[in-house]
Order: structure tokens, then sequence, then C-alpha cells
């Protein structure tokens, strides 16, 4: 039986390509003959049907809201579990499982396996299981960073599951059959970069970015056609405008953004080629504009008195044309970023009403301790608010788009504050920062309800401490020379869960956690949000008043991602992989809990 709802398109070109990537690959501008060759891909539904979660965050628009309402605030409390699935591997379960038709598609950390489960028959047994070649037992990673974890997979409607792989691989695997269609390089394993952010479908196109900021990859954002595999475009986040895929100014509204070659002229010398801002984090796509937003992760090294400058394009929100790669709209979020925060975090899209009006928005959590609500068609900010605890920065000024610091956290070598000190010099500890370096959100990914209108969202309580030291670019070895030290924030408690109220940048609710909430979250038109927590408890709350109604102890700490979907009984269901692992980013503050990567599903 055909489990699955799509028609599968010929595969007279699904050849593998690993060829012409590799002849590709030096190419920062779009192949003349390909862009010619394909117009401006069809906007693609604005979302699925009901039951399925055929994307990471569902729609593309990062919302992970789902419409089914059969579990409700009055029934969540008889919700129990149906079955369940052990994925094999400890490493961290950072994803979330695809269900598309009566098909879930799940893959683990490394080796990166890939199962397919049919739903439509009992117990959900494996239909097939990809293993990625040249994947060898768990304990033989490739250079990485945080556990070798992954974020997911993405699925095309001519049949096609797109899975990325730690050793730099994209791969499309036939979702009915387990076949592998093609599989192309993305990034040099031997550099530190590998793959561990989920892909975007947009049309008869695949985006996928590259991971490795803490070794000095040079971050890039790749496009490929989504039958063949050929590259189509690639935009880095460093170098000269040329490789940027960047005209004119970045940022009509900001002067701090406007200027020629400024991912090379904000960096001492030739520093951008080892300058990370790598694109590790989740990617939302406005179908009607035609535009795919990301974050840059933060700059490498990680001392910043190493690289003197406001280090474009790292630690910033870029908008980009789907079909040609060009950037419509940059802008930075933390110019110098001597925290390393990065600026990965999702970008919610929204139609929001800000003082009267409606506006098309999006919105980003960043893991500096500011709530952004920005135009999503230029990149103006339109509201920044703290949304936690972020000493370093009294406010952002709307005006110039840059935060305003502190001024006993003076950058100690930027162009936008505080003397240089000599390269390569050590520092003595900083003062007690807040939020760390792991943010006031990771890349636990928040989630929206058009029918509350508000955000929900997963959060860190965490300050830190560092010191710097000298260190040396290296291929394949870390290039930070940063050591931190995290303790709670504010209160004591390591973790917090709030409701966000995007157009008055005012938080509607709070519960808090002692653990950092490092699993991201899941709304539903039944008026309820999901959310796990280190400590291995899955949670149901009311959206309007955080009240938890149902909890559940899983078998190990939950970094991963809550979904919704029907069975093929038409029942509601929920599910979410638990697993921590043993060097993810939260491993030091998970508690007593035992690695482990078990699926688990629910119904009433």
């Amino acid at each position: 039986m055909n489990v699955l709802r799509a028609h599968r398109e010929p595969r007279s070109g699904d050849a593998t390509s690993t060829g012409l990537l590799l002849a590709l690959c030096g190419l920062a501008m779009i192949s003349p003959e390909l862009s010619a060759q394909r117009s401006r891909p069809a906007p693609i539904p604005s979302g699925p049907p009901p039951g399925e979660w055929p994307a990471a965050g569902r729609d593309a628009a990062l919302t992970r809201f789902s419409p089914l309402n059969q579990i409700t605030t009055e029934n969540v409390g008889s919700l129990r579990p149906v079955w369940s699935f052990s994925t094999g591997v400890l490493g961290a379960h950072e994803g979330n499982p695809l269900v598309v038709g009566a098909m879930l598609f799940l893959q683990t950390p490394y080796p990166n396996t890939v199962y397919a489960l049919d739903l439509s028959k009992p117990g959900a047994p494996i239909a097939w299981k990809y293993s990625p070649p040249g994947a060898t037992r768990p304990g033989q990673l490739p250079p990485g960073c945080c556990n070798a974890g992954n974020r997911g997979l993405a699925y095309h409607p001519s049949g096609k599951i797109y899975a990325p792989l730690l050793s730099g691989e994209l791969a499309a695997i036939d979702a009915s059959t387990g076949r592998e269609i093609w599989r192309v390089r993305n990034a040099d394993p031997r550099t530190g970069a590998t793959l561990s952010g989920a892909p975007l479908v947009a049309g008869n196109i695949v985006i996928v970015g590259i991971s490795g900021a803490e070794y000095g990859v040079r971050g890039h954002l790749s496009a490929y056609d989504a039958l063949t595999g050929r590259l189509i475009w690639r935009g880095y986040s460093t170098g000269p405008d040329t490789e940027i895929l960047l005209e004119g100014p970045a940022n009509a509204a900001y002067t701090s953004h406007q200027g020629r070659d400024l991912g090379v002229s904000t960096w001492t010398g030739e520093s951008w080629r080892q300058g990370g801002g790598t694109t590790s984090g989740w990617l939302s796509l406005d179908p009607v504009a035609n535009l795919v937003f990301y974050g840059t992760d933060q700059p490498a090294p990680g001392n910043p008195a190493l690289r003197p400058g406001d280090n474009k394009w790292a630690s910033s929100l870029i908008a980009r044309d789907v079909a040609t790669g060009r950037v419509r709209w940059a802008l930075q979020i933390t110019p110098h970023d001597e925290w390393g925060y990065g600026g990965a975090n999702e970008s919610i899209l929204a139609d929001l009403t800000l003082r009267g009006a409606p506006v098309k928005t999006l919105v980003h959590f960043d893991r500096n301790g500011f709530a952004y609500t920005i135009d999503r068609i230029t990149g103006r900010i339109l509201l920044a608010e703290k949304y936690g605890p972020a000493n370093w920065a009294r406010a952002v000024d709307r005006t110039s788009g840059i935060p305003q610091r502190d001024p006993a956290f003076a950058a100690p070598a930027t162009s936008v504050g505080g003397p240089a000190r000599p390269r390569g010099a050590t520092a003595p500890a900083s003062p007690t920062t807040c939020p760390s370096s792991l943010g006031t959100k990771y890349l636990q990914p928040a989630a929206h309800s058009p029918a509350t209108g508000l955000f929900f969202v997963p959060l860190n309580n965490l300050c830190m401490t560092m010191t710097t030291q000298a260190v040396a670019y290296e291929a394949g070895r870390l290039y930070s020379g940063v050591q931190v030290r995290m303790a709670a924030g504010p209160g004591g408690n390591r973790g917090r869960f709030i409701a966000w109220d995007a157009s008055a940048g005012t938080i509607s609710w709070e519960n808090r956690e002692p653990l950092a909430v490092a699993g991201g979250a899941l709304a539903t038109a039944g008026g309820l949000v999901f959310y796990g927590t280190l400590d291995g408890w899955l949670k149901a709350v009311d959206q309007r008043s955080g009240r938890e109604l149902w909890t559940f102890k899983t078998p190990s700490g939950l970094v991963g991602n809550p979904i919704a979907f029907t069975g093929p009984d038409g029942k509601e269901l929920i599910a979410v992989v638990s697993g921590t692992g043993a060097n993810s980013p939260f491993s030091d503050l998970a508690g007593n809990t035992t690695p482990g990567g078990v699926l688990l599903v629910f119904g009433l």
C-alpha cells in the first residue's frame, strides 16, 4: 500500500551529482547557466494538511502550530503513551519527526540513520532504514561541536526526504523505499564543518546551511535543485559582497550597514576567511515575497581581542531571494559579539498589528537577551525588548539598530566601544555577564499560536564569567581562546518558559523551571502548549495562563521538539524524542539524566 499521499515525479535526472558539486563548490556567485534554466519558484501552500507535520516547524513560517483540537485543556489529563520506538543512539536528539500521509520519518544523531515508520500498521513498524555510506560506530565522530546533534529532515512533494549528514553531505532519499537518490558534499568535515541544521524546501529548491563556527569555519547558505542535487547558488556570511551575493546597501534603514565589502573591512586582514558566521539554525520562508530568512552564528575566534571590528555578517539576520540567493537585507544583531551569542535562533514569520497598523513581521528571540519584531520585507527593527536578564546592554537603539552597551561591559577590541588590547593578550575574568553564551534562548525553537497571538518560548536563565587567551587557527581544531563558567541567573532557577506578546514587547505569563528548558515548544488549536525539560518531563500548559495541566516523565532529558499529527484512525497524537547527549551544550546542566534515544507517542 502506498502510505504517502504525494505523487512521485519521474527520476530521469536524479543522479548523484557529487562531481558537479565539487566543480562548483568554490563558486560563490550564481552559475549563469543554472540561473537561466530556472524561473522563480512557485509559492508553496500556506499550510500543510492539518494532520501532517512535513517540515521542521510544520509550516514555512516556523510557527510550530498545529490546527488539531481533539486534545484540549479539558481532556489533556487523559493523555497516555500509545507506542514508542528506540533509535539505538545515545546522542542528543535535538530535532523532531516528520509525518507525511501514514509515514513517520525520524533521523538520529550521528551516525544519522533515517527511519521510516509505517503508521498504518499496529505498533508503527519500520518500513525502511537508511544508513549513510561511510558512517561508523557512534564513537568515531568527525570533528564537530556539541554531541553531533541533528535538528531534522525536510520533505519534498515529489516523494523525497532530505537528510543532513554530519559528514558534511546532504542526501536525498526515496520516501517510499529508503533508496538514496543523490548525495552532495556541502561542507568539509576535516575543517570542522558539518551539517546539523534541518534543510528547507522552497518549491523545487532545497536550502541548507553548515555548522562549525567554533572551528573557524566560514559560514555559507547553499541552494540545490531538489530533484537532481545541482548547486544553484551559495552565499557566504563573510567576505566581499560578490561572495556574499550582496548588491547595494545591506540595510537601507541603518548607516552602519551601508558601504561596500563590509564583510571584509570590518575584519582585520583576511581573518574573515576563518570568521565563523555559520548557518546551523532554523530556516523560514515567505513564499509570497520569495524570501528565505535565517541567522548566522557567532564570529571566530571566540576571543574578541583577536578580531577587532564589527565582524560582519556574523551574529546577523539575513533575508535572501530564494531563486537567486541575492541578499534582500541583512541586520547585524550583535556587532563584534564578544559574548559568542550568534544570531542562529529561528525567525518566526507572523502578520501582526503594531501601533494600529498591520505589518508583515519576523519575530526573533536572540541569544543576546533581546526579542526583536522586525519588518521582514525591509529588515527594519520595529520593536526590541529584553525578554530575560541581559546586563551587557541597556537597550537597542532603533534609530541605529545597535545595542547600547552598558559601560561596564565595553568590548575589549571593537569599533563600537572600548580600547583595543594587544593581539593575543590574556584577559582577566569578565564581570558576571547575563545571559551566558548559551543565550537567553539557545536553538530550542519557540512556537506561535494565531488563536492567542502569543509566542511560547523555552528559555535559559544562565549567566557567566569569561576568560580569554591566545589561540591560533588550525583547520579541524577548536578556534576559541575563551573559557566560560556558567551559573544560574537571578532567582536561582536555570530555566524559564514564557508567553510573549510580540506586538507590545511584554511577557504575558512565565513559568520558572529548575533547569534550562532546552527543548522546543508546540502550540495547538486545543489551547495547549507542550514543552520538555532537561530532566525529562514533557508538559502541557494552558496557552492563556501557563497553568500546568499534564506531565509525563520520559526516559531521558528532552532537547527535542514535540509535534502533533493524526494517526490513520483520525485521532490526534503527540510525539517527542527523548534523549540527551554527553557533550551537548546542556550536558553540564542536565542533572541526573541518562542518555538514550526514544520516540514516544501519546494519545487520548
